[in-house]
């Protein structure tokens, strides 16, 4: 007995859809995994950042910040290219990503000023909080601008850069 061709065709069509189906979970799992990882890389390098100053060690302190910097750099780079495209999970789960990467960067830029500032260290407390001021620019970096220039205010006050002057 011979099959009707309809038939033929539907099974062909059952099969495809749960090819794709297979298909898109699997991506679905693995951009899961690789958001995952990417969120624990952050962590990882926040709890690094934050070890190294408790233990003194200011260049790997910062080191690890702009491990996290590059890290939102490359998904900034990644979502502006995706500009314009619907929106998808993995678009969605980059951006969440890139903010999450940026604050933490910003807040571990305002600790180390405030490390800075106990230590003793103005000019580099100074420098920090520039740096947090001039480098953070979206409008989702507000907060930690506004912080930043606080801070920088307070210290000017209680501290007053010393200017060097030449002598004639």
């Amino acid at each position: 007995m011979t099959r009707p061709r309809f038939a033929t065709y539907r099974s062909v069509l059952l099969v495809a859809a749960c090819l794709i189906v297979a298909s898109c979970a699997h991506e679905t799992h693995q951009t899961r995994e690789t958001y995952q990882e990417r969120a624990k890389l952050i962590k990882d390098h926040a709890d690094s950042f934050y070890g190294n100053l408790k233990t003194n060690q200011v260049e790997a302190a910062i080191r690890d910040n702009r491990k996290i910097e590059a890290m939102a750099s490359q998904m900034g780079d990644t979502v502006r290219k995706r500009t314009g495209q619907p929106a998808t999970p993995t678009v969605e789960q980059e951006l969440a990503l890139l903010n999450t990467a940026n604050a933490t960067a910003a807040t571990n830029w305002l600790a180390l000023g405030q490390y800075y500032t106990i230590k003793r260290q103005y000019p580099q407390a100074r420098a920090i909080y520039r740096r947090l001021i001039d480098s953070y620019t979206n409008s989702t970096d507000r907060p930690y601008r506004e912080q930043a220039l606080r801070a920088l205010k307070d210290l000017d006050s209680r501290h007053p850069p010393t200017t060097t002057t030449a002598n004639p």
